[in-house]
């Protein structure tokens, strides 16, 4: 193994991975730091996994609701254990996918906890204390995030569990609560439900999934409630006590303070950076709430230092980090690539229904100062989604009254999250209203909601 590189990257997510091929593609010599396993969090313990989990609770809501279909089913039970060695499966196959995309890449693995050091060196720890130093022109911090812990229940791995164990339970818990209700905690309380768990969902804001469109988060609310879920909005978790075989949790809401008891409650109040212990403080490179300070272009204050994902500000989204690297990179190796248009990020949410968004919602759009046209289009309208037994949800569009801009679009519903990249790429070309309009989209099909909102936006809508 060389000790000299083009580049090092520190960490093999989706940030870091994707920026390392790039690299390569582009004539570099790349190594990849790695204290665990490739692919970082999103591959083996959290977007891919995660994703897995719910494919197995929708085929159990299918044959639960078969007689919806005309199809009977009988005895149908739900093996537990089953269903997380699958998704383990599936996130096992991924990181090898990975190990071949290195390989046909012929990047370099360095296994073991990667440290930055002056002089544009990387120093790395290995399982056995074995420390190693390498030399790289160019260095890219991508050591992703972990759950952030509240002094009100202090994550044990057993009673009060992040999201890494949620994935690996020894056995179904029969009650859990969740505390937020952002991607992470609105998917698992939607898994956990959908296999017969109890779950109560306890929000901080006033609403769940707070960063979307309002109208967005009070029907995923009715869907919710209407599934069976218990949710608990301005309401504040302010003591978990695990003495007993169980856990009491204390919540505090308008009304007072009350008593809950679960099994398991599940942190999902947001991500917390890797930072520690990556030689930051050492070389100098300059930090803000938690966060790495870097340029358009992800360079640090210290030459030859880059820093992608999790660890710089924006949203913590895999895909997000993938685009950081590939323009780092790209900026590296004297290519001139644009930089990335935060306003154009598309967010999306995989519980049922789905939830995916991109761009501003209405109340952002009026704070802007814009003069808004808003199409609204249900899928209680739409051919394909009667047919399919999914007609909970809608397709919401704003454009610029002015000049027709794409200024938002909020799904909710089946498949959303694979029908929001028609906004994102129509939005990264300019295109307006009446364009999307007079863009003929197949019937019958879901995303025909998107042309019928656009339509209902400029009063030409024909199915409503």
């Amino acid at each position: 193994m060389a000790s000299k590189y083009d580049l090092i990257v520190i960490g093999s997510g989706p940030g870091g991975y994707v920026a390392a091929i790039r690299a390569s593609q582009l004539g570099m010599k790349v190594a990849v730091v790695e204290k665990a396993e490739l692919g970082g969090i999103c591959l083996n313990w959290g977007c891919i996994p995660t994703k897995a989990l719910l494919k197995s609770a929708q085929v159990f809501d299918y044959i639960n609701h078969s007689k919806d279909y005309g199809i009977d089913v009988k005895d149908a039970s739900l093996d537990f254990g089953g269903v997380i060695k699958r998704s383990r499966d599936v996130a096992a196959g991924m990181s090898k996918g990975i190990q071949f995309l290195f390989k046909k890449n012929k990047i370099e693995v360095i296994n073991g906890f990667g440290k930055i050091k002056t002089g544009k060196k990387v120093e790395v720890t290995d399982e056995a204390g074995k420390k190693t130093v390498y030399d790289a022109e160019n260095i890219i911090l991508a050591t992703g995030g972990r759950s952030r812990e509240l002094p009100s229940m202090p994550i044990d791995g057993k009673k009060i569990i992040g999201y890494r164990q949620a994935m690996v339970l020894e056995k179904q818990p029969k009650k859990m609560i969740v505390v937020g209700s952002g991607a992470i905690g609105v998917e698992f309380a939607h898994f956990y439900n959908s296999i017969g768990t109890e779950v109560t969902i306890v929000e901080f804001m006033d609403r769940v999934v707070p960063v979307e469109d309002e109208e967005v988060s009070k029907a995923l609310e009715r869907s919710f409630k209407k599934a069976g879920v218990s949710i608990m909005t301005s309401s504040e978790v302010t003591n978990v006590d695990t003495k007993g075989k169980g856990c009491t949790v204390t919540v505090k809401t308008k009304k007072g303070e009350e008593k809950l008891e679960c099994d398991i409650v599940l942190s999902a109040v947001g991500v917390a950076t890797n930072l520690e212990g990556i030689g930051l403080e050492e070389v100098g490179v300059k930090t803000e709430r938690g966060k790495v300070l870097v340029d358009d272009y992800y360079k640090t204050n210290v030459a030859g230092v880059y820093a992608i994902g999790d660890i710089v500000h924006g949203p913590a989204l895999a895909h997000v980090a993938s685009a950081e690297g590939i323009i780092c990179v790209e900026k590296i190796a004297g290519e001139n690539p644009h930089p990335l248009d935060y306003g154009n990020i598309p967010g999306c949410t995989y519980c049922s229904p789905e939830v995916a968004s991109v761009g501003m919602t209405e109340k952002q759009a009026k704070d802007a100062g814009y003069e808004i046209k808003v199409g609204k289009f249900p899928f209680s309208a739409s051919g394909k989604a009667s047919a399919a037994g999914h007609k909970d949800g809608f397709v919401k569009v704003i454009f610029d009254a002015k000049y027709g801009e794409w200024l938002g679009c909020h799904m909710i519903g089946a498949n959303v999250t694979e029908m929001i990249a028609e906004a994102v790429v129509a939005r990264k070309l300019e295109t307006t209203g009446h364009e999307i309009i007079k863009s003929v989209h197949p019937h019958p099909t879901m995303s025909e909601a998107v042309m019928e909102a656009a339509a209902a936006a400029y009063d030409e809508v024909i199915h409503i």
